[in-house]
């Protein structure tokens, strides 16, 4: 198996390179209207946002950002096949201009945009970002009637172009079976509040690159591809940044492409092709160690598991997970123009398919369950780039 993932250095209203119907899902980030490290990312684009804020015009510096991402909305759709899926994590922004502190809905004001040029709205889910920062409360402290709700979640917004995805011949059916996740992460990923991801703090090459990026975690993009794609999907990044989609994309054996307006952050992005292969294997050891200690509790427990996965041979829960495998990274290589090919193992992990059956299986896997990962031990030299 070998996936392709492409980058391009330019302003992603302008997606004419991605042929129309030929994305499978969008996973990105924005810039944060209203937030004022990405102001000058807005003022570039129109001279009028810079004015606004200068004026302290709030509400038409709010709007007028928009207006400049929902250029990027129209071509989001454009691109997107029947079917597809978009997600978009954003933030609302608070800022007081005028002496007046507010909110300004980022949220509500591009998921509105998104209906209103054909998309379907989905369930969303809230990212609860907590923090402990000792500072985090705003306004008038302990004293009412001037205190104001601490922000310490973000939006992801789902939608879907046209109907319900198909999967019509033996070939796609298989690939989805294969794309499969876990029951027990299941429960997890579909929850419509997400506690267990924290913020991302990555380290990147210079400070100024540090402040133009608002990167999500790698766990959060990871997810959220392995929810709303299958194996050898195309996955778009409109807002690439420091590359984070286009890294969990290679995790999950997807193509991707990537859009980013800022040139220098070049370096960054490329440093992904150093460090996703332990990275990427280690997490889907991971993963695998997860649903072993997971069969343990259960059959502890006395409940029992009725289906057996057939390339590794242990218990899962549903039909449905017969067929999936992780597929290791073998291989990565630059290629010229921006790309990046990655090549991948077809056979499953052979620590993880035991003889099930034979009598001891149960120390065999919390011995298994226990170990940890090799790939975890050989830490790189660069630490650049932290996925987790």
């Amino acid at each position: 198996m070998e996936t392709a993932h492409q980058l391009f250095f330019q302003n992603s209203n302008n997606l004419g390179k991605i042929p129309s119907g030929s994305v499978d899902l969008i996973v990105t980030s924005p810039p944060y209207p209203m937030i004022e490290m990405w102001d000058e990312i807005f003022f570039t684009q129109n001279k009028s946002i810079g004015k606004a804020i200068k004026k302290q015009e709030g509400n038409i510096a709010f709007e007028l950002m928009h207006k400049s991402l929902d250029c990027v909305w129209d071509e989001a759709f454009r691109v997107l096949k029947n079917g597809g899926f978009a997600c978009i994590n954003i933030g609302d922004a608070t800022r007081s201009l005028k002496s007046n502190f507010a909110i300004y809905p980022n949220h509500a004001r591009i998921l509105q945009y998104l209906v209103k040029i054909g998309f379907t709205a989905l369930p969303e889910i809230i990212w609860r970002k907590q923090t402990n920062a000792p500072n985090k409360f705003m306004g008038s402290g302990m004293l009412p009637a001037g205190a104001y709700v601490t922000l310490e979640h973000e939006y992801i917004l789902i939608v879907r172009k046209g109907g319900k995805r198909e999967f019509k011949n033996d070939s796609e059916k298989q690939n989805r079976r294969a794309s499969a996740i876990f029951w027990e992460e299941r429960n997890t990923f579909f929850s419509d509040i997400w506690f267990d991801i924290k913020g991302s703090r990555q380290k990147l090459l210079d400070k100024a690159a540090r402040k133009r990026s608002g990167a999500f975690p790698f766990e959060l993009a990871y997810r959220l591809i392995n929810m709303y794609s299958v194996k050898a999907d195309i996955v778009l990044d409109p807002f690439l940044g420091t590359g984070t989609t286009m890294a969990a994309a290679m995790a999950s054996a997807r193509n991707s492409i990537g859009y980013e307006i800022d040139n220098n952050l070049f370096d960054s992005i490329i440093k992904i092709t150093d460090d996703i292969i332990n990275v990427s294997n280690s997490h889907m050891e991971n993963r695998l160690k997860q649903h072993i200690h997971f069969v343990n509790e259960r059959t502890a427990s006395g409940k029992p598991i009725k289906h057996t996965n057939n390339p590794y041979g242990f218990p899962v829960i549903t039909n449905q997970e017969k067929g999936l495998i992780l597929n290791e990274i073998k291989a990565i290589e630059m290629m010229q123009n921006h790309s990046i090919k990655v090549n991948y193992c077809d056979q499953p992990q052979a620590s993880f398919c035991l003889e099930w059956e034979k009598p001891g299986i149960e120390k065999r896997c919390s011995d298994l369950e226990k170990t940890d990962s090799k790939r975890a031990k050989n830490k790189t030299k660069d630490k650049q780039l932290e996925l987790f």
